[in-house]
């Protein structure tokens, strides 16, 4: 985890300073992520943490993500980032349910 991670995970809050550090450090990804964990939109359930974009759903396992930019550019993308973000804060929303439940085979 990066030191500004680390830092606020140790206050436990997202203080502004720290979320202009975040921004200074991460930049669009930062400002993706702030706004995924701000509105809700990463969800932990027993077995994947799964971020929400406007188009699709992104699984989250540590450091690997079913994104393009993890998968094929090898970068740590924002939902990498939002799920780091939101364990530091703890501002997950928690789903007591197996993820892979809810996936379905698509039709064809």
């Amino acid at each position: 985890m990066s030191d500004i991670l680390d830092r606020i995970e140790k206050q436990g809050i997202l203080t502004p300073v720290l979320r202009e550090e975040f921004l200074k450090e991460y930049g669009n990804r930062g400002m993706r992520a702030l706004a995924a964990v701000g509105e809700r939109r990463v969800k932990r359930y027993l077995d994947f943490t799964v971020v929400e974009s406007s188009t699709r759903e992104y699984v989250v396992d540590e450091d690997i993500c079913v994104c393009g930019d993890s998968l094929f550019r090898n970068r740590e993308c924002w939902h990498i980032l939002a799920v780091r973000l939101a364990r530091a804060t703890r501002s997950f929303t928690e789903d007591p349910s197996w993820y892979q439940e809810l996936w379905t085979v698509p039709e064809g």
